[in-house]
């Protein structure tokens, strides 16, 4: 069953300045089932991410008060939910810095809705997912039955869990890299292509462009004790993918 056909009314909260953008989303997202909530002033959103706990937030880069990156980075140790982060410049900077603050994706202005609530569906889709691997099922990477725990000497990855540990102490990572994580070590030993990569994790076709699947890399490695120069565990192959290595 698809994120869109589930009953629960997800609840997303919007944080964005601009009002008429803010309210035409805000309808659109409404008419397609979710419950939105806005907030246009970025020193509010903290305290409001923390304390409502929506399920997912649609967060502005340039807002007043306080910017994106400072909000992504200071509600992220208390909430898991996934942060979808708009910026109005195509500047590579801004999204390898919303992904280093804990964003789960990222789309530039002007936000098509459509594409938008794909997005939005889509990172819906990972928790209900999640819940599912909660309630006792399991699946792998390719939606198949599958093993829920992998061991790899030293690191654990537990996808029931959703968490890792390297010598026996756990790894903070957010969603977006439990997800590539998961990924890449339930297929390791081979080589996952970056528009396989992408299309499993975000659900849309790669456009040859995003940077944020090597960005989540290059954080991942050291956080599971990977040498980032020359990394053992995750390996980049050149004009392929990456690789998840065995015995590393």
């Amino acid at each position: 069953m698809d994120v869109e056909d589930n009953n629960e009314a997800w609840r997303i909260l919007i944080v964005e300045d601009d009002e008429r953008l803010a309210d035409l989303t805000k309808e659109y997202l409404e008419s397609n089932g979710l419950v939105v909530s806005v907030e246009a002033n970025g020193a509010h959103a903290v305290e409001r991410i923390t304390s409502e706990k929506p399920d997912l937030v649609v967060l502005d880069l340039m807002l007043p008060g306080e910017d994106g990156l400072s909000i992504c980075r200071k509600v992220r140790p208390s909430y898991n939910g996934p942060i979808l982060m708009l910026t109005a410049r195509t500047d590579d900077l801004d999204q390898v810095l919303g992904l280093e603050m804990g964003a789960d994706d990222y789309m530039s202005k002007p936000v098509r809705p459509r594409v938008l609530l794909a997005r939005i569906r889509a990172l819906l889709r990972r928790i209900k997912e999640h819940d599912h691997h909660a309630e006792g099922g399991s699946a792998d990477a390719n939606g198949g039955e599958g093993p829920t725990r992998l061991v790899f000497n030293n690191l654990v990855v537990d996808s029931s869990m959703r968490e890792a540990w390297l010598d026996d102490e756990s790894i903070d990572l957010t969603s977006a890299e439990f997800d590539l994580l998961w990924l890449l070590s339930s297929n390791a030993g081979n080589v996952l292509s970056r528009e396989e990569i992408f299309t499993a994790l975000r659900g849309i076709e790669y456009d040859g462009q995003d940077r944020s699947i090597d960005v989540r890399v290059s954080r991942i490695r050291p956080k599971i004790g990977d040498d980032p120069v020359h990394p053992r565990r995750i390996k980049t192959v050149r004009s392929k993918g990456y690789l998840f290595v065995k015995e590393a």
